[in-house]
């Protein structure tokens, strides 16, 4: 199997496999021994489901044999995330508490993709407890500290570290991954492919390990805006098994409708210049110039001056401190690397309710004011990380980046504001640092249940540019 079919996208696998160019048992073949490879190189790969993917494969290939085509998904392997249950194999949520941990059920999204006839290669690597505590250190993880494809040097982000990497050197076409505040959004832009947080509600989370009740949200990486509608489309809709589930399920379709050249995009300068890195600003630039190209409606804006850090941090420290507090109340905890993140478990244990309850209250004025802002825009662009990943051995609170107090005005604060108010987001690879030559990319948020106008916009950008279709030096 030729690396050009390894990194093709899931349209192109897709119609191979209908044309019966290839097999799935074949592609499958070709991805797992590339798993087995890669995998514990970049400390990507949590485990290897071989016996029922092989089985998957084989179901599927019998399937195109008799013309019975499930989905666009069908015969094409995938990595999730490992705080997803999987039926009788290790779910670690990436902490050595939980090595040993296994359910008797799939969760809804390994349903759900079975049921579309995708092909289970893997459960992929993560920070320790998707890092509910915060951490200080790439190594807080049982598989060890997430290497860049790019750059092995450097980190690929959390917490979904091994779903990025995975589809970044073509171990899988797409995984799925976690955000509760960044964790789909960072790991694509470090890694170099196209990240999708969908609305909050849309994806059914039964069956994935809970951070925080509230803000919790799965969704794909994969290797385009095109590929992320067709799992999204998949994945999502009514879930009964989950309480937060909103019942809305999300169509994907190739005629947008609308013109893109009327689309009101909003934007804030200082994203694309003083409060990014200095080594990002050509491509964020040169990606917020491809914009202007698509529409003509760009606009500047900025998100209302709240503390959306705080509130944040806040919310997901008292809810994972509610979920986890056996385990932070047991001698188990010391078996997690990074201190730091142990501290702030402990820590959030003591978080008073009526901080926790106003800062739910503060929330819900942010969301009231982040819908009227979304009166005057249909989307917001920003640069989905102010620079490039950071060292494999850097501090995390020291990420070489501007720093906070003293960045200008822009919408630095959008990863936070936008998981608060549960939005739509796609991280989108529009080129490379100067220097160390790392992935850069751009995100478009957007509103509630609008992820179409999301892809479509990414869709475009990506026919314009072909960052996406860049390749790590990997073999």
């Amino acid at each position: 199997m030729t690396d050009d079919i390894l990194y093709s996208t899931i349209v192109e696998l897709s119609e191979l496999l209908k044309a019966r160019k290839i097999s799935s048992v074949e592609l499958t073949k070709a991805y797992l021994d590339r798993l087995e490879k890669l995998g514990p190189r970049y400390n990507a790969l949590a485990a290897l489901t071989r016996k029922i993917a092989l089985r998957q494969a084989k179901d599927a290939d019998d399937d195109f044999k008799r013309q019975r085509i499930r989905s666009p998904l069908q015969g094409i392997p995938y990595g999730a995330k490992d705080l997803l249950a999987t039926k009788g194999i290790p779910t670690t949520w990436g902490a050595a508490p939980f090595k040993n941990q296994v359910f008797d059920y799939d969760a809804t999204v390994i349903r759900k993709l079975e049921s579309s006839g995708a092909v289970l290669a893997a459960k992929l690597a993560m920070v320790e407890l998707a890092g509910g505590g915060g951490y200080r250190y790439p190594s807080a993880s049982l598989f060890g500290a997430g290497k860049n494809p790019w750059n092995p040097d450097y980190w690929s982000g959390g917490s979904s570290s091994g779903s990025a990497a995975a589809v970044a050197a073509a171990m899988v076409p797409f995984a799925i991954g976690s955000e509760t505040s960044g964790s789909i959004i960072t790991p694509a832009a470090y890694c170099g492919v196209t990240g999708l947080r969908p609305t909050y509600g849309i994806v059914s989370r039964h069956g994935a390990m809970a951070l925080s009740w509230t803000c919790d949200k799965l969704g794909p990486l994969c290797r385009s805006a095109v590929d992320c509608g067709l799992v999204l489309h998949a994945i999502s809709g009514r879930d009964w098994q989950d309480p937060s589930s909103s019942g809305q399920r999300f169509y994907y379709l190739e005629n947008y409708g609308r013109p893109l050249n009327e689309l009101r995009i909003g934007y804030a300068p200082a994203d694309f210049h003083e409060r990014a890195a200095e080594q990002a600003r050509p491509a964020l630039q040169a990606a917020l110039d491809v914009f202007r190209g698509i529409s003509p409606k760009l606009s500047e804006i900025l998100l209302p001056p709240m503390p959306y850090a705080d509130v944040i941090s806040t919310i997901i420290q008292s809810e994972a401190a509610a979920i986890f507090e056996s385990l932070i109340k047991s001698d188990r905890l010391d078996l997690m690397p990074d201190e730091y993140q142990k501290a702030g478990l402990r820590a959030a244990l003591d978080i008073p309710a009526r901080d926790y309850l106003n800062a739910m209250r503060v929330r819900r004025l942010m969301q009231e004011n982040i819908r009227l802002l979304f009166r005057q825009v249909d989307v917001i662009l920003s640069a989905s990380r102010a620079g490039p990943a950071s060292g494999i051995n850097e501090p995390l609170d020291h990420p070489g980046q501007p720093p906070a107090l003293s960045a200008p005005p822009g919408n630095g604060s959008l990863i936070q504001a936008g998981n608060l108010a549960g939005l739509p987001a796609i991280s989108l690879p529009c080129g490379f640092s100067t220097g160390a030559n790392l992935p850069i990319a751009v995100q478009l948020v957007g509103k509630p249940f609008d992820e179409l106008t999301l892809i479509t916009l990414g869709r475009e950008f990506q026919r314009r540019t072909d960052w996406h279709l860049k390749r790590p030096p990997v073999a």
